[in-house]
């Protein structure tokens, strides 16, 4: 059900992009696409924030791991060798061994982005953090809207569940009637008794 409602949001942020109040340094469908449902939070991989630093991912992680007071574990975590296959699987990542990472990646959330920019201290660092910001805001907005709706289908379909529930009362009923011995029609002999 979640798989299907954060695809169904990103295929509306695609046809409605969130709108820039100015020169984007990064296309806004390249950071929702990077935009993860892990662990029941959105969150980032190391590796797509490096890229859209414009860093290397060791220096990223070098970088946060000597400022690791600034990350408790609800800004990062890294990700358990179960949710790194899972990623290898379903989106491609290279695999261990094979000139990819020989480490279970980090992923952080919208609080740990944020005091990335902190950690990286650069121009284009606090730009991002901006644009990536406005996207996160984007995505609350429209689960937000998206929980509304589906919390009207939940209650349309209880509401017609009752209607269907006397559709088929009657119509158990109406079987239960034809299940009574039919009684003959005709004359009776002494051999039908």
């Amino acid at each position: 059900m979640t798989l299907i409602l954060l695809t169904n949001l990103l295929d509306f942020l695609i046809i409605n992009p969130i709108m820039p109040t100015s020169k984007s340094l990064i296309p806004v469908e390249r950071i929702e696409k990077s935009i993860l449902f892990i662990r029941s939070q959105r969150v980032m991989l190391d590796a797509d924030l490096a890229e859209l630093y414009g860093v290397e991912t060791r220096i990223l992680v070098r970088n946060v791991k000597r400022n690791i007071e600034r990350f408790p574990k609800d800004f990062m975590f890294q990700l358990t060798k179960e949710e790194d296959d899972l990623l290898i699987s379903q989106f491609g990542i290279s695999k261990k061994g094979r000139g990819g990472r020989r480490y279970l990646p980090y992923v952080f959330t919208e609080q740990g982005i944020a005091m990335l920019s902190s950690v990286l201290n650069s121009k284009r660092a606090i730009q991002v953090n901006v644009e990536i910001m406005r996207a996160f805001i984007r995505m609350r907005q429209l689960l937000a809207s998206q929980k509304g709706l589906m919390e009207k289908i939940l209650a349309m379909e209880k509401k017609y569940d009752e209607k269907f529930k006397l559709v088929f009362k009657a119509i158990y009923q109406l079987m239960e009637e034809e299940e009574k011995p039919k009684r003959r029609i005709g004359f009776t002999t002494k051999d039908d008794k």
